[in-house]
């Protein structure tokens, strides 16, 4: 929950987000919007993430665009309704990471950046952040997180003082469990002195040529909410988390809880929406279905006595009766037939028809 203080300007900085992805692993629902822009817990993911950003004092946006780039200006044009200024830029071309970057350094004009990937979910308290990087004179402060299974990520050490020692690519065996989180601050002739007009990776190139050149790159580790929302089950748990109050956002458009259920939506009184859970505008759940953190995209149809968990139902789909989905993605306008079980990572295409008990995972049909 943010104070009044909270909106309070951060002088001297800007905020650039990284949104030119095509989603690759979260299709077939980037077939019909980029990643940032798919509802999450009701509004585009990345309402959420501008909304953080809001809440720090940061004013000033820009959005680095490539795939579907007309979508962004189309939706929050010039982001006065979220209280920022906004600007969009396109990529001529693929950049990668620090490319994207430096492909917009003729719009900034503070002296330190944060710089966002536009799929993660995080509670990084970005004040803290950047007194992080003030305080340490840093060239580039790098969010930080401890994770279980660091052996899934390249790991970030530091040293004593938190300054980072080495970029490791993955291992079966990493010597520490604290990761890149896809959030940083940079000194803005940082980012000027990245090469123009290329694809260029922040990992793989800039971060190590700062450290071989004496650069100060500073940790700032942090043990609060994250998620890189590049999965559909991430996805789904991270839709649910941000329902349930367990990831923070000031654009949640309705109370937390076990669900949100927004307009025209109508819910059969026998049925259960639960664990995090969203339905959108105008969809319609029917008597005895059971949707647990779940997302139902605007218009979508859940019949009678449907079982929904752990999964992503696109816009206008329809799931009949008896159906089975669990950790399964339905694309826009997809019909799923009676009985049929979808489930473990499974995927429907758009406006594809799977006749009643088309596909099972049970003998029992």
């Amino acid at each position: 929950m943010t104070s009044p203080n909270d909106h309070a300007p951060t002088r001297g900085a800007e905020a650039v987000v990284l949104v030119g992805g095509r989603g690759t692993r979260l299709r077939p629902l980037t077939l019909s919007a980029p990643k940032p822009m798919l509802p999450t817990a009701g509004v585009p993911f990345l309402t959420h993430l501008l909304s953080r950003i809001r809440a720090a004092g940061i004013t000033r946006v820009v959005l680095s665009t490539s795939y579907q780039a007309e979508t962004f200006a189309e939706y929050f044009g010039d982001g006065s309704r979220l209280g920022l200024e906004l600007e969009c830029v396109v990529e001529p071309q693929p950049l990668d990471t620090a490319g994207a970057i430096r492909n917009v350094a003729d719009r900034l004009s503070e002296p330190d950046v944060l710089v966002f990937n536009g799929d993660v979910l995080s509670g990084v308290d970005l004040p803290a952040m950047l007194d992080t990087h003030r305080s340490n004179a840093a060239d580039v402060t790098l969010h930080l997180v401890k994770v279980a299974d660091p052996s899934r990520f390249g790991c970030v050490p530091t040293d004593e003082n938190g300054r980072v020692t080495a970029f490791l690519e993955k291992t079966s065996n990493p010597p520490v469990d604290q990761v890149n989180a896809g959030c940083y601050v940079f000194r803005r002739e940082v980012v000027e002195d990245i090469p123009r007009g290329r694809p260029v990776s922040v990992e793989r190139e800039t971060f190590p040529g700062l450290l071989e050149s004496g650069s100060r790159l500073q940790g700032h580790v942090e043990s609060a909410y994250w998620l890189d929302l590049g999965t559909p089950a991430a996805f789904a748990r991270g839709s649910a988390d941000l329902v349930l109050g367990r990831a923070p956002s000031d654009a949640l458009p309705g109370p937390t809880g076990e669900s949100l259920v927004l307009r025209d939506a109508a819910i059969d009184p026998t049925a259960a929406v639960s664990a995090g859970s969203t339905v959108g505008v105008g969809c319609v759940v029917g008597a005895n279905a059971r949707i647990s953190g779940s997302t139902l995209f605007d218009g979508a149809r859940v019949a009678e006595d449907a079982d929904v968990s752990d999964s992503v139902v696109g816009a206008g789909a329809v799931i009949g009766a008896g159906v089975v989905l669990s950790g399964a993605v339905i694309a826009d306008g997809a019909v799923i037939g009676a009985g049929c079980e979808l489930l473990d990572g499974a995927r429907v295409w758009p406006g594809v028809e799977l006749p009643p008990g088309g596909v099972r995972f049970s003998h029992d049909c």
